[in-house]
């Protein structure tokens, strides 16, 4: 299976490149700030699959670079999918749990309602609806708290300022579930195995780790396999201000995507471990 895969730095990204049949695109060859670019990569390719594994993901600064986050989120990801609709190649991409509000207490179905709160959340809630009016075969993936060896994420952070501190104040009353970019990687292959024989599994679906934590016992959980003596304090969100609101229920029902496609929650205590092995060699 030949599977052109947009982004080449990003998390996800490095990891798909670990399988074969890859060609990854970075940012000189594909710039998702040129549109008609990137869609003509898709209409040149030589590939059987297509996976969109790039997006504007500051959060913060969306808030006043709408425009940007707008462009590379959904824009971009609109004209990639029409062409690949066009050459009836199976197109997945990868969306977030910032599309719902983060309020309530339950795991969020790919049915609820959606409304989010910042434009980082909107602009890729955009990007999901213009997949969809493509009327291609197509996977949306939303999954949360990304991370990997790779690039900046928490488990890298908590890594950096645990050996420096004795005691970190982390936010506790924001709910869901750390995402292996690993594990990802890995569920975006099997699903575009099983989309490019069977277009009828189409549609949106939800995938992160398990259990659910908060963000403060997932920082606890790194520093306990780690092996890093430094306390942990909770806090409430509010006592951490940031530009854009964090929801604070990212909790997602992963029970479609097994349904469908056989593939189940992975622990994400394992995936840290497996982090943990690959900052040692790289």
């Amino acid at each position: 299976m030949r599977v052109l895969v947009f982004g080449r730095t990003g998390q996800v990204a490095r990891e798909l490149q670990r399988f074969e049949g890859v060609t990854a695109l970075g940012r000189d060859e594909a710039d998702f700030n040129d549109v008609e670019a990137c869609a003509k990569r898709v209409n040149e390719a030589l590939a059987d699959v297509v996976i969109n594994a790039t997006a504007y993901t500051a959060v913060d600064n969306a808030e006043t670079d709408a425009a940007q986050a707008y462009r590379v989120n959904a824009d971009t990801v609109g004209a990639i999918a029409r062409v690949a609709a066009e050459r009836r190649l199976p197109f997945l991409h990868i969306s977030t749990d910032y599309v719902f509000d983060g309020s309530g207490e339950r795991p969020w179905r790919e049915v609820d309602a959606t409304a989010p709160l910042g434009v980082y959340g909107a602009s890729k809630l955009r990007g999901e609806e213009m997949v969809r009016a493509a009327r291609g075969c197509h996977a949306i993936l939303r999954t949360s708290w990304v991370v990997s060896a790779h690039g900046k994420n928490f488990v890298k952070t908590m890594l950096r300022l645990g050996a420096e501190r004795q005691v970190l104040n982390v936010v506790a009353d924001q709910v869901g579930a750390p995402t292996c970019a690993s594990d990802i990687a890995q569920t975006l292959m099997e699903m575009a195995r099983q989309l490019s024989n069977d277009p009828g599994k189409s549609g949106v679906y939800h995938y992160s780790g398990a259990p659910y934590v908060s963000w403060a016992d997932f920082a606890r959980e790194i520093f306990h396999q780690a092996g890093i003596d430094c306390k942990v304090e909770d806090i409430p969100s509010d006592a951490y201000p940031t530009a854009a609101k964090r929801p604070s229920n990212s909790m997602l029902d992963c029970t479609e995507i097994d349904t469908v496609f056989g593939v189940k929650r992975p622990d994400w205590r394992g995936g840290v471990s497996r982090i943990f092995a690959d900052l040692k060699t790289s």
